[in-house]
């Protein structure tokens, strides 16, 4: 009885983090660039976007298609990196843990 309190404690516990790495994941800044950084996108840890720079150098009015496809190598870059913080702050969390592998608590 004593381990099942035990592990009882520990998900509150974890429960508690989780809540504060959410918090915290808002407040984390990505950058993520595209065209030698030409165009950048900053977002948050969670992917939510929430600047877009992009270099005068490209406004041209016949070369859109080129400025969109940077805008989405950007997004996908800045996605790329929240991922990878993401993923970090969850492993010094859940260090110690008894956990699956592979196992997504996000």
């Amino acid at each position: 009885m004593r381990d099942l309190m035990g592990l009882m404690k520990q998900a509150q516990q974890m429960q508690q983090k989780m809540q504060e790495v959410q918090a915290e994941l808002d407040r984390i800044e990505v950058e993520g660039t595209a065209g030698g950084g030409a165009v950048k996108v900053t977002a948050t840890a969670k992917g939510e976007a929430r600047r877009v720079f992009i270099d005068r150098s490209l406004v041209n009015p016949d070369e859109t298609e080129i400025l969109e496809d940077l805008i989405v190598a950007a997004i996908n870059d800045a996605r790329a990196k929240a991922e990878r913080a993401m993923q970090a702050r969850m492993e010094e969390i859940t260090k110690g843990l008894p956990l699956p592998p592979g196992l997504k608590l996000f």
